[in-house]
C-alpha cells in the first residue's frame, strides 16, 4: 500500500467525518468490508476463534476485534477517541436579533474559539424523527454547504480586539443563518434536508444532537506537501491510523481497536472511556472463548497492552519558550510517547520499552514529550481506561500544531510512521 494512497483515504476519512456518528458510520463502513461482523450488544453472542467482529454504542462509540486463531491469552489495543471540541446546538437554537436567524450554540470541550470567526460551516450530527406510524429513527444529518457564519466585529469597532480580548460564547459566537429569519422553522429545514438525503417525506422531528462544522476540505500544505491540514485532526488521525494498523496486520493475534466518544468533556458517559463499554465488551468475549471466571478475566487484562493514541503538541517555530527544551517533539519526527510523573499520562517505563522496540522493530523514528514543570498538562483516554481495567497502557501520538482549533496541521509522513509501529504491535506474538 502506498503511502499517497493512505494520504487520500485519510482526507476522505477527514471529510465525510464531521461528528463522531458520522467517523464511527465511517469506520464502521470499512470493518464490514473488510469482512467485520456487527455484534448486538442486547443479543447474545457466539463467537468462533478467528473471527472479526465490532460493536458500536451510541453510534459515536466504537470497538473493534480480532479474535486469536488460537487461546485467548491476551489482546493488543489499541484506544482513540471520535469526538473534538467545536460549536454544538442548544435544544431551542433558533434566535432572532437585527432582523437575522442566528443559532444559539453551547461549546463543547476546549475549543480555541477564535479561529470560528469568519469561516464557511455547515451543519451535521444525528437528528430523530418519528414516522407517519409512530416509529422512531435516528438518522445522520450532513449538510455540507455553507450555510451559517460567525462574524467577526470590524476592527473600527473594536480596537482591543488584537490585545488578547476574551470572547463571550453565549453573545458573541451565535452564527447567522438567514436574513428576515422572524418566522422561519428549523424543523422545516430539518426535514428538508433529511428528505434529500434520505428519502424520508413528511417525518416529525423530535431531538436532535448537531454540530457546526467548517466545510473547508482538509488539503496537503507546503511546497513539498509535508503538511496535513484540516479540521478535527484530533483525534480524528488516530482512529483512521488505528484502523489502518489493525486492517493492515496479519490477523494472527488478538486485537482490539476502541474508538470511545466524550473524551474531550471528560470520558464519562455509558460510550466514553470512562464508562463501561470496554469492559462489557471484554468481559463477554472472555466468556465466550477465554479462561472463564473473574480470574480468567483478570489474567487476560494483565497480559494485554493498551496503546492510548491521542495528537501530540509539536514544538512550535513561533513559541519555542512553551516546551521544555529537552522535549519539543518535531512534526514529521515520529510518534510521541507521551510522560507525565502526575499519571495525566498512563506511560511507564515497561510499556514505554515496549513502544521503543516496536519503533526499533518498524524502523520509526521515537520522540518524548513532557510539559514544562511550570504549565499543566492536558489527559487522555490512557489513564482513564488503565484505571477502568488495570491494563498496562502507554500515551502515544502524532505531533501537531493548533490542537483545538477549527483547523489543525499535522505532518504526512508521521501517519506511515505511526501505522507501521501499531500494525506491528498488532501483530507482536509476545508483550
Amino acid at each position: 500500500m502506498t503511502q499517497n494512497a493512505r494520504l487520500e483515504r485519510l482526507l476522505d476519512f477527514l471529510r465525510r467525518s464531521p461528528t463522531p456518528w458520522h467517523a464511527t458510520a465511517n469506520m464502521v463502513e470499512r470493518l464490514e468490508a473488510a469482512g467485520f461482523r456487527r455484534l448486538d450488544e442486547t443479543a447474545a453472542w457466539q463467537l468462533e476463534p478467528g473471527e472479526r467482529v465490532y460493536i458500536t454504542r451510541n453510534d459515536s462509540s466504537l470497538i473493534a476485534l480480532q479474535l486469536p486463531h488460537g487461546p485467548l491469552e491476551a489482546l493488543r489495543m489499541i484506544g482513540a477517541h471520535t469526538d473534538s471540541p467545536g460549536l454544538r446546538l442548544k435544544p431551542q437554537a433558533p434566535q432572532v436579533a437585527a432582523g437575522w436567524l442566528q443559532l444559539g450554540i453551547e461549546v463543547y470541550g476546549g475549543a480555541l474559539l477564535a479561529p470560528w470567526y469568519d469561516r464557511d460551516l455547515g451543519l451535521a450530527g444525528r437528528v430523530h424523527v418519528r414516522h407517519d406510524d409512530g416509529r422512531l429513527e435516528g438518522v445522520k444529518l450532513n449538510v455540507e454547504q455553507p450555510l451559517a457564519i460567525v462574524p467577526s466585529l470590524a476592527i473600527h469597532l473594536d480596537r482591543d480586539a488584537n490585545n488578547g480580548r476574551s470572547i463571550n460564547p453565549q453573545t458573541e459566537m451565535p452564527p447567522v443563518l438567514l436574513q428576515g429569519g422572524e418566522d422561519a422553522d428549523l424543523d422545516r429545514l430539518l426535514r428538508s434536508w433529511i428528505a434529500d438525503q434520505h428519502g424520508l417525506e413528511g417525518v416529525e422531528i423530535i431531538d436532535f444532537e448537531l454540530a457546526l462544522y467548517d466545510v473547508q476540505p482538509p488539503s496537503r500544505v507546503g511546497v513539498d506537501g509535508e503538511l496535513i491540514a484540516s479540521a478535527r485532526l484530533d483525534n480524528l488521525l488516530s482512529c483512521f491510523i488505528g484502523l489502518e494498523a489493525l486492517l493492515d496486520s496479519d490477523g494472527r493475534q488478538g486485537a482490539v481497536l476502541v474508538a470511545n466518544d466524550h473524551e474531550e468533556v471528560g470520558s464519562a458517559s455509558a460510550c466514553g472511556a470512562q464508562g463501561p463499554f470496554l469492559g462489557d465488551v471484554l468481559k463477554r468475549v472472555n466468556a465466550a472463548l477465554g479462561e472463564p471466571g473473574e480470574e480468567g478475566f483478570i489474567r487476560l487484562i494483565q497480559s494485554s497492552r493498551l496503546i492510548s493514541c491521542d495528537n501530540a503538541h509539536a514544538l512550535h517555530p513561533n513559541f519555542r519558550d512553551k516546551h521544555d527544551a529537552a522535549h519539543g517533539p518535531a512534526i514529521n519526527g515520529g510518534p510521541v510517547i507521551k510522560v507525565n510523573a502526575n499519571q495525566r499520562y498512563a506511560t511507564n517505563s515497561d510499556t514505554s520499552a515496549m513502544f521503543r522496540d516496536l519503533c526499533r522493530q518498524a524502523d520509526v523514528p521515537v520522540q518524548t514529550f513532557v510539559t514544562r514543570a511550570d504549565m499543566g498538562c492536558g489527559s487522555t483516554i490512557g489513564p482513564i481506561t488503565s484505571t477502568e481495567l488495570g491494563v498496562p497502557t502507554l500515551d502515544v501520538g502524532v505531533p501537531q500544531w493548533a490542537m483545538h482549533s477549527i483547523r489543525e496541521t499535522a505532518g504526512v509522513r508521521d501517519v506511515d510512521y505511526l501505522t507501521r509501529v501499531l500494525t506491528a504491535f498488532v501483530e507482536r506474538e509476545e508483550l
